[in-house]
């Protein structure tokens, strides 16, 4: 399965989730850090865009300027590096907590699936989060507002695809 669809897939058709926690793991992690690096490209766009010498002007230090001119080689990679380190820490301990939620949702509903599964589909039920969180400086709403709408937003999509995970059966 591509990751076009996949990521198609996880914005408009929440239902299909619960379907694409049978996908290999390798897969599952290619699209989460396909999800990162868009994350990363998008913000390092930003840094660079935001960063420049009239940045760290200061009326009576001319050498820091000199400085960042001197080390700008050397600035770009290593933030480069710095943003995707964390923004996979980040990403990876949002999957594991909404997955760990999901769990406990799982059970309450009686469905039948393992913390692998749950893990999977949380992938999935995150690409809007993530992209919201991307664009939120964008939108004149606030980030604590956007913040609270994409864990909502995550755990809705996440119950869901739950729904259609398969029923516990009843014990005699």
């Amino acid at each position: 399965m591509k990751h076009s669809q996949l990521l198609i897939d996880s914005l408009i058709h929440p239902k299909k989730l619960a379907a694409y926690r049978l996908l290999p793991i390798g897969k599952v992690i290619q699209y989460t850090f396909l999800l990162i690096t868009i994350v990363t490209v998008f913000s390092f766009g930003r840094f660079t865009a935001g960063i420049s010498v009239d940045t760290f002007d200061m009326n009576s230090v001319n050498g820091i300027t000199e400085y960042i001119e001197d080390i700008k080689w050397l600035l770009y990679p290593v933030t480069f590096i710095m943003l995707f380190v964390f923004t996979t820490m980040l990403i990876f301990t949002q999957i594991a907590l909404y997955a760990l939620a999901g769990l406990f949702i799982l059970k309450v509903m009686k469905r039948r699936g393992e913390y692998r599964h749950i893990w999977r589909t949380t992938t999935f039920a995150m690409t809007w989060a993530v992209l919201l969180s991307m664009l939120s400086d964008y939108l004149t709403i606030n980030s604590t507002i956007i913040s609270v709408f994409s864990l909502l937003l995550t755990v809705t999509l996440l119950i869901v695809a739950l729904i259609k995970y398969p029923k516990q059966p009843i014990a005699k």
